[in-house]
């Protein structure tokens, strides 16, 4: 059998369209339907279905689905196998998923780094699509992404790369800028929050509220930088990653607060398509990305006053 046949299966699994399939494979759609075609006369099944404006997969499809994808990434690992990487002469194009935040905070250490051990490397950061992630990993159009933790394919690795504590930032003469936050202070004030969803609660509302707790968010904005910036012209604070917090608050003189409340920490993971796990210049990629969070971000628990916790609010019902 044509093992090209299985990129197609694969393509067109992903995609949920042959037209996209075929799109990513850089074929015509004639030629995405006939090696559809001759797959279901291999399997004796019609392997997808039209539902709507999609397609979707059979039973016979989603059962051979991982067997397929493993068995083209078993003959990825064999091309990159042995494959030797020498990063001070290489002149490879990696391509990085990054968010607005993450670019901020991950390309200038990382640029500055491999400006010494890589010269030649080219880095490419692109904004995510996280309902298209594992789609752009295994087609290569994403070499590695850095992300919350998500729903992503079985063909995906996904290590963890780092926990982040929250913090708050408010303007330097903020009259709650002259002593430690407490939560009455916290919930009294009013604030900005930061997401790239349009709809449904952000990050830190949905802990306070498992909590009882509810803050008034009077704007509601897209970027971190921008968020940053209303809170140097306005009495709004900004609660954000710590990291995050602390170069915003050195850029533009503001002051930065714990969070007067025990709440998890922001996770981060790092993401790649496991058919580059033997690919020698893409670990040693990872190994860098990795490395160089250890030493950014360092995971700590946020030691809040006790006397933040002296007050009973008014909690939601």
């Amino acid at each position: 059998m044509d093992l090209n046949l299985f990129r197609v299966f694969d393509a067109i699994y992903r995609a949920g369209s042959l037209t996209e399939a075929a799109r990513d494979l850089h074929l015509s759609q004639p030629a995405v339907s006939n090696a559809l075609s001759r797959l279901r006369e291999h399997f004796d099944d019609p392997l997808f279905i039209r539902r709507g404006r999609s397609i979707a997969p059979t039973p016979v499809a989603d059962t051979i689905a991982d067997d397929i994808q493993s068995a083209l990434s078993l003959l990825q690992d064999s091309v990159h196998r042995g494959q030797h990487f020498e990063p001070s002469a290489s002149q490879r194009r990696f391509v990085l998923g990054l968010g607005d935040t993450m670019e901020f905070l991950l390309l200038p250490p990382l640029i500055k780094q491999l400006s010494a051990s890589a010269p030649g490397l080219s880095i490419h950061s692109r904004r995510l699509r996280r309902d298209q992630l594992s789609r752009h990993l295994a087609l290569g159009e994403l070499s590695l992404a850095v992300d919350v933790p998500q729903t992503v394919d079985s063909s995906i690795e996904q290590p963890p790369l780092r926990s982040e504590p929250l913090c708050v930032l408010m303007r330097a003469d903020h009259p709650l800028a002259a002593h430690a936050l407490t939560m009455e202070g916290y919930l009294q004030a009013r604030h900005i929050g930061v997401s790239g969803r349009r709809e449904g609660a952000l990050f830190e509302d949905i802990q306070l509220q498992q909590q009882g707790f509810k803050r008034q968010v009077q704007v509601r904005g897209q970027s971190y930088h921008a968020a940053c910036h209303v809170v140097a012209a306005s009495s709004l604070l900004l609660t954000l990653p710590e990291q995050l917090g602390e170069r915003y608050a050195d850029l533009l003189g503001l002051a930065l607060q714990p969070l007067p409340v025990l709440t998890p920490t922001l996770d981060m993971t790092l993401y790649w398509h496991r058919s580059a796990n033997a690919d020698a210049g893409h670990r040693w990629l990872r190994e860098q990305l990795i490395a160089l969070a250890a030493t950014l971000w360092i995971i700590t628990i946020l030691q809040v006053p006790r006397s933040a916790f002296n007050w009973e609010p008014n909690r939601k019902q």
